[in-house]
């Protein structure tokens, strides 16, 4: 059960993390021959908790709602997150447990996040989640949810610690909400959300001008 939000998140402090405390994430040297034959170094940031079953870190899931007398619309969450000390606007997203499918971790999440049950429509295949700096990867699961005629915002189920707040935006609206969200103090817009709703942007104002 998620506790009730009492004050604003304040970072208290910031120290350096050995990697015998790290639960999640490692910090990694890679050594190897560059293009021209030249030893080089890298610095890598991977996950501990990658489920070997998968293959998978992670899922996002790319959304639509579906209401018989409203335009389609699609449900975002904001959430803060320590290491920007800022909100972001984020599609509902997780980690794939062992034993898990994309597809299973995505409805699942989906659920817990949202409270919307919902139909898988695709499944991406798998990409890169910040290849300059990590190893992490991800799949991005594009869901539908059908909604009834009345319906009100379903019940979330969230883990201890987790503060989400669900906004439904219609998909016509999604660009310019994303703009002013990134507009205000403290909130910042994640990337693989702002990336698919400037390519519907784009499409609508260049469409014509590319043959799109």
């Amino acid at each position: 059960m998620a506790s009730h939000k009492t004050q604003e998140p304040v970072i208290t402090s910031v120290t350096d993390l050995p990697t015998s405390e790290a639960k999640w994430v490692t910090l990694k040297k890679v050594s190897y021959l560059d293009q021209t034959g030249k030893a080089r170094t890298w610095e890598v940031a991977s996950r501990k908790t990658r489920a070997a079953s998968a293959g998978v870190d992670a899922v996002a899931m790319g959304n639509i709602l579906l209401h018989p007398a409203r335009p389609p619309a699609t449900v975002v969450v904001i959430q803060y997150r320590p290491p920007l000390d800022a909100y972001t606007v984020e599609w509902p997203a997780g980690l794939i447990d062992e034993g898990e499918t994309a597809e299973q971790a995505a409805v699942r999440e989906f659920k817990e996040e949202t409270g919307y049950a919902c139909e898988v429509v695709s499944v991406s295949p798998v990409q890169a989640a910040d290849p300059g700096l990590s190893s992490a990867n991800m799949q991005l699961v594009m869901v539908e949810v059908k909604l009834g005629e009345d319906e009100e915002l379903p019940a979330q189920r969230l883990d201890d610690g987790e503060h989400i707040q669900r906004v439904v935006v219609p998909l016509a609206e999604l660009y310019e909400r994303l703009v002013e969200w990134s507009n205000q103090e403290r909130m910042i817009v994640a990337a693989k959300l702002f990336h698919f709703a400037a390519g519907m942007e784009f499409a609508r104002t260049k469409g014509k001008e590319y043959g799109l």
